[in-house]
């Protein structure tokens, strides 16, 4: 039996503009990948609440293609 692929992608890392302690990822982005749009919202949602930047986006060859920018991020996870 096939499992579902992963269609969505969020990547995210360290807000560059603010100043932080926790240098987990050393200020280079890490993309984590999800088999649905709620799970990468969800996850989105964690990334952003740490203070974080994220981007998301569906996976080629999946249609129809969608970005989420940054700055359209947070009304995104929006559930």
């Amino acid at each position: 039996m096939m499992t579902k692929p992963d269609i969505w992608y969020v990547a995210f890392g360290p807000d560059k503009s603010v100043k932080s302690d926790t240098r987990v990822t050393n200020g280079v982005r890490t993309t984590r990948t999800f088999k649905s749009e709620i799970d990468a919202k969800l996850f989105a949602r964690e990334i952003l609440a740490k203070g974080w930047t994220a981007t998301a986006g569906t996976l080629n060859p999946y249609q129809p293609k969608r970005t989420i920018a940054a700055s359209q991020i947070e009304d995104w996870t929006n559930l």
